[in-house]
């Protein structure tokens, strides 16, 4: 039996019981009609019976029950009627009424149809920006009574905000709430509540789909892009592109672009920190000035950067030499070659007017040897200067060098003391020093000596060579031991003032006899040179 109906056994006894009700009841007078029952509430498309009662002493006429829904007369004796109404849809009133002894009297009622929602939606929830106000929506169709009927919203299982739904069909009830960080990723859901406890029924309920709220927060500053102003083509560069004070940051999106491509990212986070990067490189085809774009979104907003990016070509100079190594006296060609736009520079001498090449020639000496030649080039790129440099180290073949810098010729120390004795030789290929004392042929000690010895003390012949030729040299080592005997000491000082002499005179006539040399065998080249003929251009 539906909520609300009346037991067929109450009806017939109702039925008995109110005309000799009203028959007792002092005052009534004529006729008095009743209902029961008089107020009611039932489910929508239910049905009820309604019993209509008359007391009256008389003739009974026009007896019935008024209603605008289908009424079917069940059960009736002399002074009552039992109705039962089908299919309510919606709320009512109920008139029975009679004529007792032709006068008429009737009695009204009420009939509330209840009925539970059809559905309710909580409106989607879109992004909401941290710290603002917004609503949520609560759709409510269908539903009755309506002054029975509120909406609630829950976060999760909490309750935060009741109203009533009130009497507009399709029904929306709107709750304001402040947008709060906390909230990021709860759910939210709305309830409906029909209550029906005051009229002796319950408390039914309906909820709708729980829905997930995001909240958000984009500063209003630009994403920082970290990238170089110049890309030299084939050569990959790191971008970088970074937001601060971002949330949630895991959620936002990343575009960066340089024109339509769109290189592969690595995007990291650390708290309201976004980091993307990624690599560039550039081709030949796309030299030039491009736009490199980052935008990051998140909700339905995004904050974009752009800057210009230059990519060029600019190869490493060229520098040759005519020959790498050569023979001192020798002379050598130069040249520094650049490619492009691009201007050199060699040795730190511009070439005039500014232009791709430059050259030098050298007329070469053994002190050229080791030198080092540098080749820069330079290029304008977007208002900036860029160097490229190249070097070349000179190699020159020359005879064995001994002289008095790199072996001097005289070494007079006090016994035990600590010395270190130098003699080396120079030269390219680099000669072979032999040094050995007259007499004994012993070899010239040489690097850290420790404590001086006597026996030491001598005249060497040193004699370096190499496939280039020969250089000699002697070296005088004295050694002067602790005695007070200036007979002994005045000797051997004329010994070394004898020896030296002897030993200038010897170089004297051996550099002689070079120059002498030397001056044949150019007197010869310049006979062979006019007496070789010119080749033809």
């Amino acid at each position: 039996m539906a909520p609300g109906a009346t037991h067929p056994g109450q009806l017939a006894l109702l039925a008995l019981l109110l005309p000799l009700l009203g028959a007792l009841l002092p005052g009534l007078g004529g006729a008095e009609i009743s209902m029961w029952p008089l107020n009611t509430i039932i489910p929508k498309g239910g049905s009820m019976k309604v019993n209509c009662s008359v007391a009256c002493d008389g003739n009974i006429t026009n007896f019935g029950l008024e209603t605008q829904w289908h009424k079917t007369e069940v059960d009736h004796r002399d002074k009552w009627k039992i109705f039962e109404l089908s299919n309510v849809e919606n709320d009512g009133t109920l008139l029975c009424h009679a004529s007792c002894q032709e006068n008429q009297t009737k009695v009204q009622g009420k009939l509330t149809v209840y009925w539970f929602p059809e559905y309710v939606k909580l409106a989607n929830l879109s992004w909401q920006r941290e710290g603002q106000h917004f609503n949520l929506s609560c759709q409510v169709s269908g539903g009755a009574p309506r002054t029975n009927l509120s909406a609630v919203l829950f976060r999760g299982e909490e309750e935060l905000f009741r109203k009533s739904v009130g009497m507009e069909e399709p029904a929306s009830v709107t709750f304001q709430m402040l947008a709060s960080r906390k909230d990021h990723g709860a759910n939210f859901s709305c309830r409906t509540e029909l209550n029906l406890q005051p009229q002796g029924l319950e408390l039914f309920w309906n909820s709708s789909a729980p829905l997930k709220l995001q909240t958000y927060v984009l500063p209003a500053t630009h994403p920082h892009l970290a990238t170089p102003e110049l890309v030299e083509v084939g050569t990959p560069v790191s971008v970088n592109c970074s937001l601060d004070g971002l949330f949630p940051a895991s959620e936002a999106m990343v575009h960066l672009a340089r024109g339509d491509h769109r290189p592969p990212l690595t995007i990291t986070h650390n708290g309201d920190s976004l980091l993307a990067k990624t690599w560039i490189n550039g081709t030949e085809k796309e030299q030039g000035t491009q736009y490199l774009v980052c935008e990051i979104m998140l909700a339905d907003k995004k904050v974009v950067t752009k800057k210009n990016v230059t990519f060029y070509s600019f190869p490493p100079p060229n520098l040759t030499l005519s020959e790498p190594e050569v023979s001192e006296g020798t002379t050598v060609s130069i040249e520094c070659q650049a490619h492009g736009e691009a201007v050199v520079t060699l040795n730190e001498v511009a070439a005039e007017p500014p232009s791709q090449r430059a050259q030098l020639k050298l007329n070469v000496s053994a002190e050229d040897h080791g030198r080092s030649f540098s080749c820069s080039a330079a290029l304008t790129v977007a208002g900036h200067v860029l160097y490229k440099n190249q070097t070349q180290v000179l190699s020159v073949l020359y005879g064995p060098r001994l002289d008095e810098r790199d072996c001097p010729g005289n070494w007079t120390w006090p016994e035990g003391s600590h010395q270190t004795l130098t003699c080396q030789a120079r030269g390219n290929p680099t000669p072979k020093l032999i040094c050995r004392r007259e007499g004994d042929g012993a070899l010239l000690p040489t690097g850290d000596l420790g404590p001086v010895k006597r026996e030491i003390t001598g005249t060497y012949q040193c004699q370096a060579t190499s496939s280039r030729g020969m250089a000699t040299r002697v070296v005088v080592v004295n050694v002067i031991h602790n005695q007070n005997n200036m007979a002994i000491i005045i000797p051997v000082a004329a010994v070394a003032i004898l020896g030296s002499v002897g030993v200038a005179a010897y170089i004297y006539n051996y550099q002689r006899k070079i120059q002498k040399y030397e001056l044949q065998k150019a007197q010869e080249n310049a006979v062979m040179k006019l007496s070789t003929p010119a080749s033809p251009p």
